[in-house]
């Protein structure tokens, strides 16, 4: 017999759980560059919609199709009997999209880390991969009757089975593509590259915090008996609690780490504390929940800091310090603070060490597996976005979309100067890597000349060219003299309206691109020949290759000193 209230319990958290992946997508497209936006929110629907068949055809199978210790079995489209897995009173396929969506989030983690620099079809390969192999049969040793469960390994909704998988499988992930063109200077000093729209990831965070009450509370699969009606109400305050006292925990730590409460790294928070809880929301008391989300709120800064400063690597949004190290951390805290079992509670030290055997058999398991994947991929259709694409973005280069917000583009300063070696060289994959345009800092215009002489001629030179080639423009300018110019990110076209781009297969009548501006203004170096050089630096053949403007320029005023001319020039920085 079906029980109604059952069902309808597990397909609640099912939907809730699914509706996790706006949350991701909202949060990881907030802390990115809105070069990219189109890009993540095409990695989080393909984690779902490639998950979904491909867990459907191998994935369920490998994680409930036995009670092997390692695999389940292997039960193509999922034609075996499952009843003896089944929650009470809940059909099998209520069961089966319940599994799905545990599976699409466990994916989904992954691109958040990755993004700005992956190739599309390489992330897709990558996400069916983890959906059919590496997820299930981990899980079936946490979930489905594996060795794991058989020892008494303990998590209740996934702080190891769904975050920690995906928070190991980020961390291999993007130590094998390297960090961000312009995240490291040339000294190994990370610099900020900050999110296009802050709004966007708390959006994306609320909603995966209101989720998660699905996530953790459906996971009773049951709304029937005293006991389990108050097991859900006590699992809703625990992952409240978590997550609260880990946002206040991180608010009050980064004010007195850095001076001022930190926005970003607070909302991580939250979801650190809510990855943390997951795995003893069901065992732990209110108290206990608020040690785990103290602890995460402690841990959580602390982890983003070490892979950006000392481990190197480049995490745009914090997936491995969230769900790969509160999931762990959670897992083992489960062991000591359990009210039933736990090393604090008087239950002896075997179930907090079966916790440790499990976290660490897991990363084992996912990092081997991961690097495999990863580094074949690498070798076959290649891992990383070319320079070019990066640097330009992702969403015209990989799906041919010239900005995720067409009725808002306009002509910005969001860059600054270049300067004569501002910026290391740039490299293919890993290591460290060239500052964009966008990451440099405002300089005012100086001279190309160190000889005083107030009645120089002046002559303002504008560039507008691709942004793959400013490095060597730069470079080209300062060979020739010109050791300052100002950059600007500008969108604009030519009287051919731009290189033809289709929306929904429509052509666009007018197709604004992301160029550089470069304005420099000369005095002894000869007009002609910055034309020359940057004619020289520019040219490749094809359209879109820029213009150069050239202007006479009345006077320069120095604010400081009220120096005119060319003397106004000399001096700047």
């Amino acid at each position: 017999m079906y029980s109604s209230v059952n069902t309808i319990w597990v397909l609640l958290g099912a939907a809730l759980v699914f509706f996790m992946q706006a949350g991701f997508a909202m949060c990881e497209a907030g802390f990115t560059r809105a070069k990219n936006t189109g890009n993540i929110l095409m990695k989080n629907l393909m984690d779902f919609c490639i998950g979904t068949p491909i867990f459907w055809l191998l994935g369920f199978g490998l994680m409930f199709g036995g009670a092997g210790a390692i695999i389940g079995g292997f039960d193509p489209f999922v034609r075996g009997d499952y009843s003896a897995i089944l929650p009470d009173g809940v059909p099998f396929f209520a069961f089966f999209i319940f599994q799905t969506v545990f599976c699409a989030t466990a994916a989904t983690i992954v691109s958040g880390a990755m993004a700005e620099r992956t190739k599309f079809i390489s992330y897709c390969i990558y996400s069916l991969l983890i959906s059919a192999v590496v997820y299930p049969i981990s899980g079936h040793w946490i979930w489905g009757g594996g060795w794991l469960s058989q020892l008494g390994f303990h998590d209740f909704a996934g702080s190891t089975a769904v975050h920690m998988v995906g928070g190991v499988a980020s961390l291999i992930g993007a130590k094998i593509l390297g960090p961000r063109i312009g995240k490291y200077d040339k000294d190994g000093k990370p610099r900020a590259i900050l999110g296009h729209n802050l709004s966007i990831a708390a959006l994306g965070v609320f909603v995966l915090w209101f989720c998660w009450f699905g996530f953790n509370g459906c996971s009773t699969v049951s709304m029937t008996g005293d006991d389990t009606l108050v097991a859900a109400g006590s699992i809703f305050v625990t992952t409240n609690m978590s997550a609260a006292v880990a946002c206040v925990t991180t608010m009050l730590f980064t004010w007195i780490r850095f001076g001022k409460p930190d926005v970003s790294m607070t909302f991580n928070a939250a979801l650190g504390g809510l990855v943390a809880i997951t795995a003893g929301c069901d065992m732990v008391s209110v108290a206990g929940a608020a040690i785990i989300g103290i602890c995460a709120g402690i841990v959580l800064p602390l982890a983003v800091e070490f892979f950006d400063k000392v481990a190197k690597i480049d995490d745009p949004v914090g997936a491995i310090s969230v769900h790969g190290v509160c999931g762990a951390m959670g897992t083992l805290l489960t062991g000591l603070l359990a009210v039933d079992g736990g090393l604090f509670y008087g239950g002896g030290i075997h179930f907090f060490l079966v916790q440790c055997l499990g976290v660490a058999s897991v990363i084992v398991w996912v990092a081997v597996a991961m690097l495999i994947i990863f580094n074949v991929i690498k070798h076959t259709v290649g891992l990383r976005a070319s320079a070019v694409e990066e640097l330009e973005g992702l969403d015209i280069h990989e799906h041919g979309l010239p900005t995720a917000y067409a009725d808002f583009s306009q002509s910005t300063s969001m860059t600054a100067v270049a300067k004569a070696n501002a910026y290391p060289e740039p490299v293919t994959e890993g290591g460290t890597r060239t500052v964009t345009p966008d990451e440099a800092v405002p300089v005012q215009v100086v001279s190309a000349s160190s000889t005083p002489a107030s009645d120089v001629k002046l002559s303002k030179v504008t560039i507008i060219c691709n942004q793959a080639k400013f490095e060597e423009l730069k470079n080209t300018m300062n060979e020739i003299g010109v050791t300052g110019m100002t950059v600007t990110q500008v969108l604009g076209c030519g009287i051919q309206k731009g290189k033809m781009e289709y929306y929904r297969g429509v052509a666009m009548t007018m197709n604004l691109l992301p160029k550089v501006q470069v304005d420099i203004v000369v005095s002894k170096v000869p007009v002609s020949q910055v034309v020359s050089a940057a004619k020289s630096a520019l040219y490749t053949g094809s359209i879109g290759d820029g213009k150069i403007f050239i202007y006479d320029v009345e006077d320069v005023i120095k604010v400081r000193t009220g120096e005119h001319g060319y003397d106004a020039l000399q001096g700047e920085e």
